[in-house]
């Protein structure tokens, strides 16, 4: 069975086309990417409307290299999956159409699959693949969620961000220290030359028996400190202040983890997520979970941004589990906000 993925939430135009067969781990044949980083990087973040007219020049090309390199025809296809949502309407709407339109034209089931579900499987296209049940630390864009994962749509909610998420807190704070667009990779790149210990920032709700977070009162403290530096900070303070608050947030990101599979019993975790390649937050991880022989898994760092493997998988892996609700009457809509809770609710 051969699933064809678009994933056109945000700002990354994703095509990608999975093969499923029987109940094995559905296996990438060939993905393709194109990001609007350098379109975006003069505005200092996504203007949703450059968003959709990018998708819509770049969704049907992506789609012939991914099948050319593949060796597939599109009639092969058996199932079309796109992003159905959250994410921004507009962008959504130009993956939903062309998806749909296509399984309309070869008369096959059209897939709306979940952003956040589809990150958090795509741990299952690494060479390290999991297995159910795990604890799962989703981390993206403005979502951090923990979460107890017993298979495909069993998803218990154990603690979410009450305010801002891991990632928002990285994009706003370099913001603050004058970094350019993406905010979240540079502040990363900066902190390696930084001194961690130079500046005591607060971890959020770090002892507060609970498995929530909150990151919004660190980007306060970041923003204290940066109103010091005056309007010509040297290089070295803004690298400690850098590294001070990637420190601060991946403190957090790894107790509360270890403390959500220690509440659950399974000695599993899945990473999954965009914060989920920060090389800190996987390195202390990776240490911590071989103290406590936990098994940590990560999705391929190509895999960890929106794209559109993770969303062709995961309409695979429902397909598989009989959980997916297929659609072929041509008919299309997005969900801009919806609930990883609610994902088998929606009509």
């Amino acid at each position: 069975m051969l699933i064809l993925g678009f994933e056109s939430s945000c700002d990354e135009t994703g095509v990608a086309l999975v093969d499923a067969a029987g109940d094995a781990v559905p296996r990438l044949l060939s993905h393709a990417l194109h990001s609007q980083v350098a379109m975006h990087a003069d505005y200092g973040g996504v203007v949703p409307e450059l968003a959709s007219r990018d998708h819509i020049r770049r969704v049907l090309p992506l789609t012939r290299q991914v099948l050319a390199e593949a060796g597939r025809e599109l009639d092969e296809v058996d199932v079309v999956a796109y992003t159905r949502g959250p994410g921004l309407a507009g962008a959504l709407l130009v993956g939903s159409a062309v998806a749909c339109a296509l399984a309309a034209a070869l008369g096959k089931p059209a897939l709306g699959v979940h952003h956040l579900e589809g990150h958090l499987l795509s741990p299952f296209l690494s060479a390290d693949p999991p297995s159910f049940p795990f604890v799962a630390l989703l981390v993206s864009g403005g979502h951090t969620q923990l979460m107890r994962v017993g298979g495909v749509g069993d998803y218990e909610l154990l603690g979410e961000t009450i305010d801002d998420a891991a990632g928002e807190a990285f994009d706003k704070s370099a913001k603050l220290l004058g970094l350019g667009y993406p905010g979240g990779p540079a502040l990363s790149r900066l902190a390696e030359f930084g001194d961690a210990r130079a500046f005591a920032l607060p971890r959020p709700l770090l002892h507060s028996g609970d498995l929530d977070f909150s990151f919004a009162g660190l980007k306060t403290a970041v923003r204290t400190q940066a109103l010091k530096f005056g309007s010509s900070p040297c290089d070295q303070a803004r690298a400690d202040l850098a590294a001070a608050t990637q420190a601060a947030i991946v403190e957090v990101l790894v107790k509360k983890s270890l403390a959500a599979v220690e509440r659950s019993g399974l000695d599993r975790l899945v990473v999954a997520g965009g914060v989920g390649a920060n090389r800190l937050l996987r390195q202390q991880l990776d240490a911590a979970c071989r103290k406590r022989a936990v098994r940590v898994h990560y999705p391929e760092l190509a895999l960890c941004t929106d794209n559109g493997a993770m969303i062709a998988l995961a309409a695979a892996m429902r397909l598989q589990a009989g959980r997916a609700a297929a659609r072929s009457d041509g008919a299309f809509d997005v969900q801009p906000r919806w609930p990883l809770a609610e994902i088998d609710q929606a009509a």
